[in-house]
């Protein structure tokens, strides 16, 4: 009796095969290219929310009074509940995809990105205001500023989280995509091709996480490598 038949449990070689022919005859190309479409589309949509609310709760405790806890307890809904309400909302189109990606990173964002921005040192806003600097000019210069390294960093961080999510966001109704392509394999159990799925998204949430990193060194050099 065979334990693992390589159907079920392909080798390296198997997989490596699959991604070859699902590149070159299968047209994953344009199934990757609506993936990251969708990862992008989100996550930038992600940060231009969270960004400016986690500027403004880190710097006033009152705005953090009202929002922390809303935000808070949003953190603690998993996204995929809400994938049925999407459906009836949004349909079966991106727009159901992207908001399920967006849903499932920007309350985290949200709060650490404010946590990034406490971090400033008291000083530097202090003397700021000796300077004769306003509340406007102290956000800018001295807040956001001192904060842009670690929001970079930060972001990185979460755009692992969201490559998570992008299986589930094209598992339902979705016709392309690296997570369409893997639910199509499952149908006809190709074991191969969903793994090679999941290699190349591994292998691009990677890429992406080389990439901020690049962004940090080249933006923010005098920081050193060890903060990257």
């Amino acid at each position: 009796m065979d334990l693992a038949p390589d159907r079920l449990y392909p080798g390296p070689v198997a997989v490596f095969d699959s991604l070859k022919t699902l590149f070159l005859e299968q047209n994953f190309l344009s199934d990757v290219i609506s993936s990251i479409t969708r990862i992008v589309a989100s996550f930038v949509i992600a940060v231009l929310i969270a960004l400016p609310l986690g500027l403004l709760m880190g710097s006033f405790a009152r705005v953090d009074g009202v929002l922390n806890p809303l935000l808070g307890a949003w953190r603690y809904l998993p996204a995929p509940a809400f994938i049925p309400l999407l459906l009836m909302w949004l349909g079966t189109g991106n727009s159901q995809k992207i908001t399920l990606l967006l849903m499932g990173v920007v309350f985290f964002l949200v709060i650490m990105l404010a946590d990034v921005t406490r971090q400033t040192p008291k000083v530097l806003i202090e003397t700021a205001k000796t300077l004769g600097g306003g509340r406007r000019i102290i956000l800018w210069t001295v807040l956001f500023r001192h904060s842009l390294p670690g929001y970079v960093d930060t972001c990185r961080q979460m755009l692992a989280v969201s490559w998570t999510y992008l299986v589930i966001a094209e598992i339902v109704a979705a016709t392309d995509g690296i997570g369409a392509m893997m639910m199509r394999a499952k149908r006809f159990v190709h074991v191969d091709d969903i793994m090679a799925g999941i290699v190349t998204i591994g292998v691009l949430g990677l890429l992406f996480d080389v990439l901020f990193r690049l962004i940090y060194r080249k933006c923010f050099p005098y920081l050193g490598r060890s903060h990257s």
